[in-house]
């Protein structure tokens, strides 16, 4: 009944959140991880193994189309390794809050460096979108022309690519939400 009463009060900061309360939000944290590490990688992947060569009347005259022919698309693979190599080595921090909950300086430490990545990956990706965006659509006051009615498996792959990276995104976002929640949560405790 004291507890009612102390809620109704307007006490609720002081209630007690209960010790394991954040090992949940910790697996969360890590499951997220290993999901962001498939999506940056795929992403590195499809987008640096993809290529097209359109067959030609002749066997000297070759049209290719490769992803290091575009500065941005070089960027976003190189961006997507990066991010994937900083999640990978960011999980055994992950586990250390699944086992030690309370720390607080590695979990802010994270918040940041996680904060920084999201940055770098949301522009390697947004570069990367705005070529592709440009290989659908053309632009007419430039005279660029659409250029995915011949290369179609290309433009596919480049797509599917953005998918990928841009979900590693929604992670980030999620990781940086579940990282504000459980910081939120020792500070009630030490309260």
């Amino acid at each position: 009944m004291t507890k009612a009463v102390r809620l109704e009060e307007g006490d609720a900061s002081k209630v007690p959140v209960p010790a394991g309360s954040n090992k949940a939000v910790s697996i969360m944290d890590l499951v997220s991880r290993l999901v962001g590490i498939t999506g940056t990688l795929g992403a590195a992947i499809a987008m640096g193994t993809n290529e097209q060569t359109l067959p030609f009347f002749t066997r000297f005259v070759r049209f290719d189309a490769q992803y290091d022919d575009f500065r941005s698309f070089r960027l976003f693979v190189v961006v997507n390794a990066i991010v994937c190599a900083y999640f990978f080595l960011s999980i055994p921090l992950s586990i250390v809050h699944i086992m030690r909950s309370a720390a607080r300086g590695t979990r802010i430490l994270l918040v940041i460096l996680d904060t920084i990545m999201l940055a770098l990956l949301t522009a390697g990706a947004s570069a990367a979108a705005s070529i592709v965006y440009l290989a659908h659509n053309g632009n007419s006051s430039t005279n660029w022309l659409p250029v995915c009615q011949q290369y179609g498996d290309f433009c596919q792959g480049a797509s599917g690519s953005l998918i990928g990276s841009f979900g590693g995104v929604v992670v980030f976002i999620l990781i940086i939400l579940l990282a504000a929640i459980a910081l939120s949560r020792q500070a009630k405790r030490v309260v």
